[in-house]
């Protein structure tokens, strides 16, 4: 889909605040109210914004250790791939999961209050996984970065 430069302004708008009204982006765009809401209503029906949601802070909830956790399958069967995807889903403390290509197959993100925390994890859930062949974990010291935003 290909959005305007109104579009684009206000899809940068809803990924700093979604909780705004529609007459504070129409005076920030200068577009009448209805107009804001009927782009809004565009971008939601096809599927430009997917979904509003509320960003914790880790570390109030107690959930500030983060992973980054390789993990490497035994084999590369279709039925393989798609029931470690299921069990993954399952897991809580994984935030995000990406198949990736490389040395390893996928790389999971993992939320956990500390390392006696993810260790329970790993030997409760991650490696009750079938057909995980061997795993590599990286402990996040500080984040630098962290959007949720999509620069368009």
């Amino acid at each position: 889909m290909e959005l305007d430069i109104l579009d684009k302004k206000l899809v940068e708008l809803l990924q700093k605040d979604c909780k705004r009204t529609t007459k504070y982006y129409a005076d920030k765009l200068k577009l009448s109210k209805t107009a804001v809401y009927e782009r809004i209503k565009r971008l939601e029906r096809q599927g430009v914004v997917t979904e509003y949601v509320a960003l914790v802070s880790k570390e109030k909830v107690q959930r500030n250790f983060t992973v980054l956790c390789h993990i490497r399958l035994v084999q590369h069967t279709k039925d393989n791939v798609l029931k470690f995807e299921r069990e993954i889903l399952k897991l809580d403390e994984v935030s995000e999961c990406f198949h990736v290509g490389g040395d390893y197959d996928y790389i999971i993100k993992v939320n956990v209050k500390d390392m006696k925390s993810y260790r329970e994890f790993m030997i409760t859930k991650l490696t009750a996984i079938n057909n995980i062949g061997n795993t590599q974990s990286s402990f996040v010291i500080n984040e630098v970065k962290n959007s949720p935003s999509v620069h368009i």
